[in-house]
């Protein structure tokens, strides 16, 4: 089933729609919400919980309206109500060692400078290679706004960078000894 089927039959489908809509949407929205998290298990929650609520609320959803739009904005709103939840915990255990294959040290320590939409705003325009409109869909705000919000994270990202080992290798700064 394409993303057009699907948008036109999600409100009134059962659990065969919700297993396309999981097989289509379910990958791209768990590397979106881990981008917000920056915690693969909890992205992994977050994106099951995406779903339940989109399967549970699906007859709110409007027929020839993007589902893509919709499914972001529910795992947005989800990782949101998450990283809140983890400011609640008083006793947190430490944090998981970061995969390696994924996001090194120096990149997670620059996006967790970064508010979760700004996050969000970053995977959406440079992984995703959203335009602003789709952006302005999925957010509910204005392209414009979202571009200069998009200006200011890159900004942030760039100075959180900036001095990093990794920086200075690739500015020819330290010796490869």
């Amino acid at each position: 089933m394409d993303a057009h089927m699907l948008d036109e039959q999600f409100a009134s489908g059962g659990d065969d729609v919700l297993a396309e809509a999981i097989a289509l949407y379910g990958q791209p929205l768990l590397r979106y919400c881990h981008h917000i998290l920056c915690d693969y298990h909890d992205a992994q929650d977050a994106v099951q919980t995406t779903f339940i609520k989109a399967y549970d609320n699906r007859k709110r959803f409007r027929a020839g309206t993007s589902l893509s739009a919709w499914l972001y904005r529910l795992a947005y709103t989800t990782c949101i109500d998450a990283l809140r939840r983890r400011k609640l915990q008083l006793f947190t255990p430490p944090p998981a060692a970061p995969d390696p294959d994924y996001i090194g040290d120096d990149l997670r320590r620059a996006l967790e400078t970064l508010s979760p939409e700004q996050r969000a705003l970053v995977y959406g325009r440079v992984i995703e290679q959203r335009s602003f409109d789709a952006l302005a869909v999925i957010y509910g705000k204005p392209a414009a706004t979202l571009r200069k919000r998009y200006e200011r994270a890159r900004r942030k990202l760039a100075q959180a960078l900036e001095g990093t080992p990794a920086e200075r290798r690739r500015r020819g700064y330290e010796s490869h000894t």
